[in-house]
């Protein structure tokens, strides 16, 4: 039995994944639509992130929609500020605001498969119900914050960058970062040029090559503007470089290892540049190979720690004290303000993001745990009709996340024209092509830098419980751009 739902769809989640999805769907017709989100705006990861120093760390030239540029980036690498305001006039441009409600956080979804539809359901009791459900809560949503004894006991202020007080003085603090990751990297120039004294506590080094960026000139801007294939060259060019650098080198680490090692050498030599002490040298190299964790772009990280007030601690936190972080070796550094660059957590609860129950009251987080992480192309899974997962396995595709984003895009204009084509409303992947394309994919990591180099003290978010790399597409940009406009419509079935 069929019901008319409250909605064509439901999408969780108004960051730039969302926002695609919403003017994908529009341009197939499918108008009645609402999107949910629990901040109080839009824009996901760069409206929740203020920190000082957040910017893109991905040239700005790539991260944006194609069909969308931007011509007026003030950087190489825009300011977070400027990707919050990009968001916005996006959401404007193609009527996005109609469809959103803020401030809306929901708890589960479940598949009914008499009504053939979705219910959502949202917190403080609401229920709504809706054909299609579009997950977009993105793979960085879930702070982690860590499990250090003591924590909690801490009576100075504590600073998630994920929840920055902008009200908060910095000025003649003494401060601890915990946390040395890409959010780290950006934040620790600036919190030193501020503070008395810093203590960064570092458990894994990770990898940093020079940061090419500079002010974009106007005339440069105005030629964008006026002459838009110019900076779709420029996008192409440096989504070329980047392919070859990060991603060949890292996905195809058995064909180039040369390539890869180039890379591994360009940070070496930008770490010997900037750090002179070479104690203070071996403590910030990785002992694992390049690639194994996200690597990141600065030239002013490493520096930082040239300065007297700034310390690098390597030695482990034992726990923590109301005014004082205590290592192993006893020793004790008294701080008044506790700052968590330790990133978030993708494996334990952000897979989903959201209790999601498929067919025969199949709990996805819990089965994709038991069994393992997988999705057809990177959007569906078996036993979940009417499902589009965007923050899936398997589906991250290049460094720009805006790459991902428009191949999944092109998969629902595939997916959604075959269901318009047979006249039907109800779509689910056969079980014999997701387990195909899990095949493919676990022999595609076969030649990537993750089985084949040293990552076991890296401590990368790519890996998951099992000890697989999930999140990343092991094949080209254009293969994953190709395949989701051409994948068999057949791998699918119909009702």
């Amino acid at each position: 039995m069929t019901v008319t739902p409250d909605y064509d769809a439901i999408i969780v989640g108004a960051g730039f994944g969302g926002m695609g999805a919403a003017i994908q769907l529009n341009r197939l017709g499918i108008t009645n639509l609402v999107i949910l989100e629990r901040e109080d705006d839009l824009g996901g990861t760069w409206h929740v992130n203020r920190y000082p120093g957040l910017a893109v760390d991905i040239a700005s030239v790539t991260y944006s929609y194609s069909f969308e540029p931007n011509p007026y980036w003030s950087r190489l690498f825009a300011p977070g500020a400027e990707l919050k305001r990009y968001a916005e006039h996006v959401a404007d441009k193609y009527r996005l605001r109609r469809h959103m409600r803020f401030g809306t956080v929901v708890d589960g979804a479940t598949w009914d498969d008499r009504a053939q539809a979705w219910t959502v359901r949202v917190r403080g009791g609401e229920r709504l119900t809706a054909r299609y459900l579009v997950t977009a809560t993105g793979f960085l949503s879930q702070p982690r914050m860590p499990d250090i004894a003591g924590i909690d006991t801490f009576t100075g202020k504590v600073i998630h960058s994920t929840a920055w007080d902008d009200g908060y003085d910095l000025t003649g603090r003494r401060a601890a970062v915990i946390g040395t990751g890409a959010t780290a990297v950006q934040l620790v120039p600036e919190v030193a040029s501020q503070v008395a004294e810093l203590t960064v506590y570092q458990r894994t080094p990770i990898w940093v090559t020079p940061k090419l960026d500079g002010p974009i000139p106007r005339p440069l801007q105005r030629l964008f503007a006026r002459v838009p294939l110019a900076q779709r060259i420029a996008r192409l060019l440096n989504t070329a470089a980047l392919e070859a650098i990060m991603v060949t080198g890292v996905l195809h680490y058995r064909h180039a290892q040369l390539m890869n090692r180039g890379a591994e050498r360009l940070a070496r030599a930008h770490l010997r540049r900037q750090i002179r002490d070479p104690e203070l040298r071996r403590k910030l190299t990785p002992d694992y190979s390049f690639g194994c964790k996200r690597p990141t772009f600065s030239n002013d990280y490493f520096p930082t720690f040239n300065k007297p007030n700034v310390h690098l601690e390597t030695t482990p936190i034992d726990h923590v004290e109301p005014t004082a972080i205590v290592t192993t070796d006893g020793r004790r550094t008294e701080i008044d303000t506790l700052l968590l660059a330790t990133g978030f957590n993708l494996w334990d609860v952000n897979f989903p993001a959201i209790e999601i129950t498929g067919r025969e009251s199949r709990d996805l987080g819990s089965w994709w745990r038991a069994n393992r992480f997988q999705a057809y192309e990177g959007v569906t899974i078996p036993y979940f009709p009417n499902l589009i997962s965007l923050n899936s396995p398997y589906s991250y595709s290049g460094l720009s996340y805006f790459t991902t984003i428009e191949a999944q895009m092109r998969h629902m204009a595939r997916l959604f024209g075959e269901l318009r084509r047979r006249d039907v409303t109800t779509f689910e992947v056969k079980q014999a092509a997701n387990d195909d394309f899990l095949a493919k994919m676990r022999a595609r990591l076969g030649d990537s830098v993750f089985e084949l180099g040293s990552c076991s003290t890296a401590r990368s978010y790519y890996f998951n419980q099992h000890g697989e790399p999930a999140l990343l597409r092991p094949t080209s940009t254009l293969n994953a751009r190709r395949a989701a406009a051409t994948f068999p419509v057949t791998d699918y079935a119909y009702a």
